[in-house]
């Protein structure tokens, strides 16, 4: 069962991953798809080295080259802004749409304990990898399994209030 406290109620959409020019812009990668979505979940919380989380407002972003930048109200140097570097970006979850029921956040499969229909737990689910036909989960457990992730014929039920995941995947599969 997850734990509901404060870190439970952010979804992290991605992260600062470097400065852009010295006027306190900051490169943006989202973990959005499209990535642009990112900043439709604004103000945005950062969480800082210390592991305090600070409300920050975007002023300004666009699209740059292949990626976005950003910046924040108050970062006006290139100084300023490299505090932020490799920072994480999230909202509270009451920010995001509301799922139909058997939708889910990548977040709320993440440390879901997965079994198989022959009741073998095969691990826990550590990562979920984009790839161009389907997603895939990365389980991780005795051995690293990489399940894709498709409802019905795979994953045959997500339980929540469990963590747990039952998937139609033989052990034998690596």
């Amino acid at each position: 069962m997850k734990a509901d406290n404060d870190e439970d109620k952010r979804i992290i959409l991605g992260r600062i991953s470097g400065l852009h020019g010295v006027n306190g812009w900051l490169k943006i990668f989202s973990y959005s798809r499209p990535r642009e979505n990112i900043f439709s979940y604004i103000p945005w919380s950062i969480k800082h080295a210390n592991g305090s989380w600070v409300m920050q407002k975007v002023s300004e972003w666009k699209p740059q080259s292949k990626g976005l930048i950003a910046h924040f109200d108050g970062v006006d140097d290139r100084d300023a802004a490299q505090a932020f570097v490799g920072l994480g970006i999230s909202v509270a979850r009451e920010q995001l749409p509301k799922l139909a029921e058997d939708e889910y956040y990548w977040c709320d499969l993440i440390g879901l304990k997965v079994v198989n229909q022959a009741d073998d737990i095969l691990g826990t689910v550590v990562e979920i990898q984009e790839t161009g036909a389907n997603d895939v989960l990365v389980v991780k457990g005795d051995e690293r399994y990489l399940i894709p992730l498709l409802k019905g014929s795979v994953i045959k039920q997500i339980d929540e209030e469990q963590g747990q995941m039952r998937v139609d995947w033989d052990g034998e599969y690596i």
